[in-house]
């Protein structure tokens, strides 16, 4: 997790981006975090730490991160943005009763993509699959 971090603060940093102890505390947070936070998530956790940091503080930072390649935003059709730090080629796995998002290690499916760009012209730049179902949590309190 350290290199992890050391590395991104590196790429920030031949970027121009000034590290701030804010900053530095979201990033660190998300590369952390396996659970997919929210910006409001990641502001709740870290306002002790911080008091006087705004949500829009958080916000900001993540853009910053996620033009610098160092996060993906995550969108399923609810309200909030969720963030993933782990950039490498990997799925989700949803929890329609909670939400909770959990990766999913799968070979990329690099032969669709290339089929997609065969049969229809497109010079296809990636694509997305999410796979939702019941976590486990939430079907035991169904029982």
């Amino acid at each position: 997790m350290n290199s992890r971090l050391e590395q991104a603060v590196e790429k920030l940093k031949s970027t121009g981006v000034r590290m701030t102890p804010q900053r530095h505390a979201i990033l660190e947070f998300l590369l952390s975090s396996m659970s997919h936070p929210t910006a409001d998530e990641i502001y709740k956790s870290l306002e002790g730490k911080f008091p006087n940091m705004s949500v829009a503080t958080v916000y900001n930072n993540l853009r910053v991160f996620k033009e610098a390649g160092l996060v993906r935003e995550l969108t399923y059709g609810d309200a909030s943005s969720r963030f993933d730090a782990n950039m490498t080629d990997h799925y989700h796995v949803i929890c329609r009763e909670c939400g909770k998002i959990t990766d999913f290690d799968y070979p990329p499916l690099i032969d669709v993509e290339r089929e997609a760009a065969k049969r229809t012209g497109f010079r296809v730049e990636s694509h997305r699959m999410e796979i939702y179902g019941v976590c486990q949590h939430c079907q035991q309190r169904t029982v």
